[in-house]
This record gives structure tokens, C-alpha cells and sequence, in this order.
């Protein structure tokens, strides 16, 4: 339930199958059993992203990926427990992506630093970082801590989901989509 509300405050534009989050919850109601099924028998097969390029402020573009709705709830799902399991790897003062952490908390303890006498503050931003994910390194990193396997089956599909930009399918080797909610915060 945690991650239908996720998604539901996020709202977000509909994926390659039309269907908006509003339509969401009937949808579940009518169809959990066969989606359970399908998950636990290997046979579930995401739907191809959605394209959609965004203009950024220096005048290029990026490609947003926007998933199926329900897309969208199965990875928050998975996402949220994927997140309790790396969050003790992380150090206190990593801010990026993590739950119940925000920018402003960064640049509220960058501001104490900085009454504390510190003269460096590093802020890391890899440019196209997404765009160049390796999802073998990435699964093979994810099965260190994620034994089970219909976890990482789910995932490894997520991430070869093809893409519709512009009426084509492209298919995808490398690189995660870019969007709000994808691993619960673990990527992006």
C-alpha cells in the first residue's frame, strides 16, 4: 500500500498503455491475482517506456522514461525494499537519492560546516550518469545484497524494457530511465 501511495503523490503522465494513476487502484483491485501470478511464475513482462525529451536549462534535451503506472508501483514496491537494505552502507553525509534525505538538509549541513571552520564542501554530479549504467555491473552489484530471485528477474527486465521515442521501439543495453521514482531512490 506504501508504494500505491508513492505513486499516487507523484501522479506523473500515463505510460505507453494510456492508463493515468487514477485508473490505477480499480485496476489492481481487478487484476492483483494475475499479477501476483504472473510475477511469481517469471511470466511478468513490463510494457516499453515512454520517451518523452525534456528541455534543460543549458538549451539541450534529456529523455525522460515514464513507465506503465503499474510499472511504476512494482518498482516503488521493490524499491522501498531494496532501500532499507542499502541504506546502512551509506554515510551520513550522503544526501543524493536517499529517503527522508533532501537538498536543502545538504546545504543546511554544508552551512555548518561552514561555521565549523571548513573551507571544502564537494558536491559530485556525473554528467549523463544514467545514460551510461551498465546493467550487468549494476545486477551483479545488486545480487551481493538481493538473493531472491524473481527480485532481480523483475529488475533485470525493468531495465531492458524497450523504449518508444517518437513512434519507434528502441531497445536498450545500458542506461536507467530517468525519472522520479525508479528503485525508491537507489538510482534516480
Amino acid at each position: 500500500m506504501c508504494a500505491y501511495r508513492q505513486v499516487k503523490q507523484y501522479d506523473g503522465s500515463a505510460g505507453v498503455d494510456g492508463m493515468s494513476v487514477k485508473e490505477l487502484y480499480d485496476h489492481l483491485n481487478k487484476n492483483r491475482e494475475r499479477i501476483e501470478s504472473d510475477i511469481r511464475q517469471g511470466k511478468y513482462l513490463p510494457q516499453a517506456i515512454r520517451g518523452k525529451e525534456i528541455p534543460k536549462a543549458n538549451g539541450k534535451k534529456r529523455l525522460l522514461g515514464i513507465p506503465t503506472v503499474l510499472d511504476r508501483l512494482l518498482q516503488q514496491a521493490v524499491g522501498q525494499v531494496l532501500a532499507i537494505k542499502f541504506e546502512v552502507d551509506f554515510e551520513d553525509h550522503s544526501y543524493g537519492f536517499r529517503p527522508n534525505r533532501k537538498a536543502q538538509q545538504a546545504v543546511l549541513k554544508a552551512q555548518e560546516y561552514i561555521n565549523a571552520g571548513y573551507n571544502h564542501i564537494v558536491d559530485i554530479d556525473l554528467k549523463t550518469f544514467f545514460d551510461e549504467v551498465d546493467h550487468c555491473i549494476l545486477l551483479q552489484l545488486l545480487y551481493r545484497k538481493v538473493k531472491c530471485p524473481t527480485t532481480l528477474r523483475l529488475i533485470r527486465k525493468w531495465l531492458r524494457a524497450p523504449i518508444l521515442i517518437n513512434g519507434k521501439l528502441t531497445k536498450r543495453r545500458k542506461g536507467v530511465p530517468h525519472q522520479a521514482i525508479w528503485w525508491g531512490g537507489l538510482l534516480d
